[in-house]
């Protein structure tokens, strides 16, 4: 991407509504960063819940550091995945930097776990009572501007003919509330299976993975924003990818996990109808 056109969305999201307090320091990270802007591959790959930054306007939302390390603020390993797959693709990695406790950049607005008051068993102090105002601020500076960011990467694609296949990464937890979950990797859609379906044979091929349909969740209009809005809505090829955290906690497996999507999304994409 040109960096006249960088500039100018970034003065963009630093520029809050006038009736909306600033929320982000101009020092502190944009609400999304690319990698491979200008990659070839039909593959988007993004990683809605890449990071847990949080900016200093909120202070630590009322956590522990402790807390704020674990699954509850990010989907851990999924960032690190997503740009190793995006190095072996050739493809355009959009992530989100900060945590979902700010804002869930995967749910509709008007879900009731968009701005979360308790997580799992941990209550969010900082998102209570949280005013009209202030919930708007996190909406118009970090979830809209990382979706403009990827509509506007779809919409360039297809503006200039160009293939698209949009790929969604996550990572879900090996325990949730106390229940051991059996699967390695979910694969998640809501109306349009057609990459899903494929995606789900050829990874049941691979030796000795636990591979989910719709598990450890189910997609839908209500639970899910990026796959639904960005894929779906457009019409293009899409899947939702969950693997679980164990599996992708360090380099190796972070690397192993990359290489396998590396060599299963284009031999999937090969049974997409032309």
């Amino acid at each position: 991407m040109e960096m006249g056109r960088v500039t100018e969305i970034a003065r963009g999201w630093l520029m809050p509504d006038p009736v909306c307090p600033a929320l982000l320091g101009e020092d502190e990270p944009r609400p999304f960063h690319i990698t491979n802007a200008d990659a070839s591959s039909p593959f988007v790959i993004i990683c809605d819940h890449a990071g847990r930054a949080l900016p200093r306007s909120l202070g630590s939302l009322g956590l522990s550091e402790t807390e704020l390390e674990t699954h509850i603020a990010w989907d851990i390993g999924a960032a690190a995945v997503a740009r190793r797959l995006g190095s072996l693709l050739n493809a355009t990695v959009i992530w989100q930097p900060y945590s979902r406790l700010i804002i869930d950049c995967n749910r509709p607005l008007d879900a009731a776990d968009s701005i979360v008051t308790q997580s799992e068993r941990t209550a969010i102090p900082g998102n209570r009572a949280l005013g009209r105002a202030d919930a708007d601020a996190r909406v118009q500076q970090i979830f809209r501007p990382y979706h403009d960011q990827i509509r506007g990467e779809l919409d360039r694609r297809e503006n200039r003919g160009s293939s698209c296949i949009l790929v969604a990464l996550h990572s879900f937890t090996p325990v949730f509330q106390d229940v051991a979950r059996p699967w390695h990797v979910g694969i998640l859609f809501n109306r349009d299976p057609r990459l899903a379906e494929i995606l789900l044979r050829e990874l049941r091929n691979e030796a000795e993975l636990v591979v989910g349909r719709n598990e450890p969740y189910a997609a839908s209009d209500l639970t899910d924003y990026s796959l639904v809005r960005h894929g779906e809505q457009r019409g293009i090829p899409c899947v939702e990818l969950e693997i679980r955290q164990d599996l992708i906690a360090d380099e190796f497996g972070q690397s192993s996990w990359a290489e396998r999507l590396g060599r299963l999304l284009p031999a999937a994409a090969e049974y997409l109808p032309k």
